[in-house]
């Protein structure tokens, strides 16, 4: 399952939620939390209801709940009402493992088995990373730069150097409890170049996707996910020739002149991984 584009639809506008899994998106995310104003809380959770009964999108559907307490719980009971298709639920503001095992709690006092994708966004909740990525419900972790920089009383800069060390410890903490990492949001949705700029480096930093909140990023974002056809030409001859390597007893092996051994091969792995996520293969 590919998560390379992660968009996010305001839960209180009906119209862009029915639309928003026709974008070519990977993971639709209907928003309760920052995108709806407080008084409005209850009329949009009554709209993710209705919305969710009324699509059959081919892409993932999450819905991103308020911060797991008794706001939460409202949005649980009125969003799972009648059981709509729900493919996982987004835990913001996440800070601690304790938190998703609140809300995997909750969901099971709704009769709602549903991964876990946790939204790191603070401090502290990077300082968690490692456990947040590992309790049992997270099926994903998020990294929320803009709400971590304001934490911490950072200046967000383009090159984002004054988050890369937070950025650095939630995808390490991703991969080590082997669950997807979702990079975080390039906000100026006007700026293609700007936004394919920061996917490449998100891309090189190991993530799987990247969130977006506009559906004019969509297609810059899956095509900067999606390994080229010389990079998968590369893979595959590396794959091919290590299997033959194996056969013969060799860990080390030469593909197009260069030497190739575990590291390399791991590498190849993941281009495959990731052109059959989007079905390129």
């Amino acid at each position: 399952m590919a998560r390379r584009s992660v968009l996010f639809s305001p839960g209180d506008q009906p119209d862009l939620m029915r639309k928003a899994p026709t974008t070519g998106a990977d993971v639709v995310i209907f928003d309760l939390e920052d995108a709806v104003a407080p008084g409005e809380k209850a009329r949009a959770r009554e709209a993710v209801n209705g919305v969710l009964h009324d699509i059959d999108p081919e892409c993932e559907v999450c819905v991103r709940v308020n911060p797991a307490g008794i706001a939460a719980d409202d949005d649980l009971a009125a969003v799972l009402a009648g059981s709509p298709r729900l493919d996982g639920v987004v835990l913001p503001k996440t800070q601690a493992a304790a938190d998703v095992e609140t809300l995997a709690r909750l969901l099971a006092e709704h009769d709602a088995d549903l991964p876990v994708l946790a939204l790191v966004e603070s401090a502290r909740g990077v300082l968690d990373a490692e456990a947040i990525a590992a309790a049992d419900p997270t099926d994903a972790v998020l990294f929320g730069a803009e709400d971590f920089a304001a934490d911490v009383g950072a200046t967000r800069t383009a090159e984002g150097t004054e988050v890369l060390y937070a950025r650095q410890r939630v995808v390490t903490a991703a991969s080590a409890a082997g669950v997807d990492a979702i990079d975080t949001l390039w906000t100026d949705f006007e700026d293609t170049d700007g936004l394919r700029a920061d996917t490449e480096r998100a891309v090189e930093m190991g993530y799987d996707g990247k969130m977006a909140i506009h559906p004019r990023q969509v297609a810059v974002i899956n095509e900067t996910f999606t390994p080229d056809p010389e990079r998968v030409e590369w893979a595959e001859r590396v794959l091919a020739a290590g299997e033959r390597a194996a056969t013969e007893g060799r860990g080390v092996f030469e593909v197009d002149g260069e030497m190739i051994d575990a590291p390399l091969i791991a590498q190849a792995e993941r281009v495959i991984e990731r052109a059959e996520a989007a079905d390129q293969r």
